[in-house]
């Protein structure tokens, strides 16, 4: 084996998978590093790109696994001889190296996502807080890791900036500093081509992961190696798919099948790609008032997208790497557009069917606050580990209809809750009734307001009654 990094203090043999370590004298065999799970990623040993004007090569890479899903961290070899990181996570990209930081930084357990941060006179925004372990090992790595071995790591942004705080070593933490960057953008070569993406995804040298459920042994409409996590839609049992076989991670109750307008499995042209529906959920809002369905759309080789169907109409939602101007104000900065804060709400998931790149968990709650200029929104979603930005743009019906063809069931739209027909339904009477309402006695009035307390009430007993079943 050759070391092609000087930095390098440990080599993971590609045939036998024996880990090498390597001091100044000599080199030590450390026992065996478990297999890289192949995804969708198109990066590989040896892909080379270049980046504000210095060209790198691959040359080594971990997976780390946390609860909600895993990613990977490819270590690099830039011309120049020096090392960095690319960050490698559902299809987001960021380029970093080691910095010298003289800040006091706070506590790992005192990083909260959401919350700003000074660092080195900038200001950053926590994006995520995470304890996760080392899965596998592949090519040359500048520290020693194994099986087992835990990360702590918070990642910071701001706009394109990048920052992570990895506290893994307790003695000293470290911090690598960079960019959000798009595979567009690195002039990227020697890349896995998309049948390769396809062909190989979940394979540990030739074993794939089961595609039924191991629960109750209908098809699953999962793709190995891309998607985490799924949920079976006849018997709803959560099922880990990231491994080499799928496990069952909790059964699930008898659930009656919730319509979809899209059906998992669908095909979708979207872009001159063609796209398939990996997994569908509905959420809520928390008190119940509203409800909506999102889809879950994937392409080999290219990023993941989003189409959510609300009352209103269908979105079309894209997750952001570059992430808006914000610093808690009623309004956002985002590619010299600003935006102001429309709503700010709570979302349940109420079910999930189908695979996910992250894990889901029916009652998995999230704050969102959104914000709008003219029909484009920016969303924030924030959780007790991630916050993420996401844009999306209104997509015309006939639209979705010539993606998907006759795979939309418009007709199994949800219906709408029991508030918002109500509310339909006091709206109506309030104009039929508002001369006679202003000219009568105040006593007619607050009787009118007890009316429409006893049409509403009921609905918001109904919708609270159909979200706790």
């Amino acid at each position: 084996m050759e070391f092609k990094s000087a930095a390098s203090v440990m080599a993971v043999c590609e045939y036998c998978r024996t880990t090498l370590l390597k001091d100044a004298e000599s080199v030590a065999n450390a026992g065996k590093m478990s297999e890289v799970l192949e995804d969708y990623s198109p990066w590989q040993i040896g892909s080379s790109g270049r980046h504000a004007g210095r060209g790198f090569t691959l040359i080594g890479r971990i997976q780390l696994q946390y609860s909600a899903g895993f990613w990977n961290e490819w270590y690099l070899q830039f011309d120049d001889g020096s090392n960095g990181w690319l960050s490698d996570a559902s299809g987001q990209y960021a380029l970093t190296r080691e910095e010298a930081i003289r800040d006091a930084l706070p506590p790992f357990d005192e990083l909260v996502p959401g919350h700003t941060l000074q660092v080195s006179s900038a200001r950053y925004t926590i994006s995520d807080v995470r304890t996760a372990r080392c899965t596998a090992g592949q090519g040359e790595l500048p520290f020693k890791v194994g099986q087992g071995w835990q990360a702590r790591t918070a990642d910071l942004r701001a706009k394109d900036r990048f920052l992570t705080l990895d506290y893994s070593d307790p003695a000293a933490t470290r911090v690598y500093g960079g960019t959000a960057v798009e595979l567009a953008g690195l002039a990227a070569q020697l890349l896995r081509d998309p049948e390769q993406i396809t062909d190989s995804a979940g394979r540990f040298h030739g074993k794939i992961a089961a595609l039924s459920c191991p629960s109750c042994g209908s098809p699953l409409q999962a793709v190995t190696g891309i998607t985490v996590h799924s949920l079976c839609p006849s018997c709803h049992a959560q099922i880990d798919t990231s491994g080499s076989t799928a496990v069952v991670l909790a059964a699930g109750a008898a659930v009656e099948a919730v319509h979809f307008t899209l059906e998992l499995g669908a095909r979708a042209s979207l872009d001159g790609r063609s796209y398939t529906v990996l997994g569908a959920m509905r959420r809520c809002e928390g008190d119940g008032s509203s409800t909506w369905s999102e889809y879950l759309l994937y392409a080999p080789g290219k990023d993941f997208v989003w189409l959510v169907e609300t009352d209103a109409g269908w979105q079309r939602a894209q997750v952001l790497n570059r992430w808006p101007d914000w610093d808690g104000a009623a309004t956002v900065a985002f590619e010299d557009r600003r935006f102001a804060q429309r709503v700010s709400y709570e979302a349940v998931v109420q079910f999930a069917a189908g695979s996910f790149n992250w894990r889901v968990v029916v009652g998995d709650r999230t704050r969102v606050i959104e914000f709008a200029q003219h029909e484009t929104r920016l969303a924030a979603e924030i959780t007790r580990e991630e916050m993420t930005w996401s844009r999306s743009v209104p997509v015309p019906l006939d639209q979705v209809r010539a993606w998907f063809g006759e795979h939309v069931h418009a007709d199994l739209a949800p219906p709408p809750s029991y508030r918002q027909t109500a509310r339909k339904v006091l709206i109506l009477l309030a104009l039929l009734n508002v001369v006679p309402l202003i000219a009568a006695p105040a006593t007619t009035l607050a009787y009118a307001l007890l009316a429409a307390l006893g049409i509403y009430l009921p609905a918001y007993y109904l919708d609270r009654l159909d979200a706790d079943t």
